[in-house]
């Protein structure tokens, strides 16, 4: 299939009178070299326009004015364990990217026999900022991973300034562990740290030897048996989640056991300690009852079955880019079925509108410095999202 040769439109078909219409267009905008497994697009808010596209290899791809460039823009292949849900799974860049030249990933890797998720630091190159330095390479948490799947991985720095990392419950089905659950560990948890800060006299990292600060305004900060970075709880396999660069909202897709996908959403300004619920609930359901133990739990904005071919929801971004036409709406996908919906609140309630199945196994969106949104193919496509041109 050539790029720029397929282009795929359609309106929205609304039911309900006054639900949004817009004309959608998905276009092709760069093809990764075969054998490219992309996971997530990343901007460096830097003002150059460049998008980087992290590789479940060990690969980061940079995209000039929508041109790959020949030399990937990191290569830690060697270090990552990559295949099946393994990998690098996740990238994001400092906030002050344009002066310390410092970026973010997590991938997996295997130590002996054992699988551990790590959190690192990097550099760029001291030779240009299109290339970053491998050995630069700080770690700063490592998370024992009981399986090879569930791992999460997306990371996020939040408008606060502080570093999000969203973690699956370990693996296997049914989180054997109950690890979502447990507090004493950061499996099944968003996690929320300081990287810019020193471990304080009070931080107690459930993440092993600490290079980061905790923010004292973590809900379970101090508290006796509970890990100091958790912000939220309850979580089977967060695939992907973002902020909404318009209001600070955030958008957490949480893929499901058997039955039900779902999108949770934490108004800015919570003060984080939410439980959603895995696994006691499966979206807005019992799941196993044994483990409802009453703990307040927080149920999803948006779900749906397996019904159809569904299998697993890829979450997005709320629309904040140049095309009015739009603004507001949240974009999510399925990998499975490569459908494709867009989704928006009415009346207090959030509304859901399938827009077409693509035809694609969408694995992640981005977003670029103008707020425009891509989706990602795991066969190695970048499309870019916009609305049909008046002709």
């Amino acid at each position: 299939m050539l790029l720029g040769v397929w282009v795929l439109v359609a309106t929205a078909v609304a039911a309900a009178q006054g639900a949004p219409r817009p004309e959608l267009v998905l276009v092709p905008y760069v093809v990764l070299p075969d054998g490219a497994r992309p996971v997530a697009l990343r901007h460096a808010g830097d003002g150059t326009g460049r998008l980087f596209v992290a590789d479940q290899r060990g690969l980061v791809h940079l995209v000039v004015a929508g041109r790959l460039r020949p030399r990937p823009f990191l290569d830690i292949r060697n270090r990552v364990e990559a295949g099946g849900e393994k990998g690098l799974l996740g990238l994001a860049f400092s906030p002050r990217f344009a002066s310390d030249r410092r970026f973010y990933v997590y991938y997996t890797h295997r130590r002996g026999r054992s699988l551990y998720g790590r959190l690192s630091r990097f550099e760029v190159s001291p030779e240009g900022g299109d290339k970053a330095d491998a050995d630069s390479e700080e770690v700063l948490l490592e998370v024992a991973q009981p399986w090879g799947n569930h791992n999460g991985g997306d990371l996020h720095f939040g408008p606060d300034g502080h570093l999000y990392l969203g973690l699956g419950d370990g693996g296997a089905a049914g989180d054997p562990e109950d690890n979502a659950r447990d507090r004493t560990n950061l499996l099944g948890a968003l996690v929320r740290i300081d990287v810019g800060g020193t471990p304080g006299a009070g931080d107690e990292s459930c993440g092993g030897p600490s290079r980061y600060a905790v923010p004292p305004d973590n809900p379970y900060r101090g508290a006796d048996g509970r890990c100091d970075e958790i912000w939220a709880w309850g979580l089977r396999n967060p695939w992907r989640w973002s902020f909404d660069r318009g209001t600070g909202d955030l958008f957490i897709a949480d893929v499901g056991q058997d039955r039900w996908e779902e999108v949770n959403f934490e108004p800015a300004g919570s003060g984080g300690g939410r439980f959603y619920g895995w696994s006691c609930r499966e979206g807005a359901h019992v799941y196993d009852r044994d483990r409802c133990d009453g703990t307040l739990h927080v149920d999803p904005v948006i779900e749906y079955g397996h019904d159809g071919g569904h299998c697993s929801v890829i979450g997005g971004y709320r629309h904040r880019g140049p095309e009015q036409a739009l603004n507001g709406l949240y974009f999510f996908a399925d990998f499975c079925s490569g459908a494709l919906w867009y989704a928006w609140p009415e009346d207090g309630v959030w509304r859901r509108r399938l827009w077409r199945r693509t035809g694609l196994h969408p694995s992640s969106f981005g977003e670029d410095e103008a707020g425009r949104l891509y989706l990602l193919d795991l066969e190695g496509t970048i499309y870019r999202l916009t609305v049909k041109e008046a002709e």
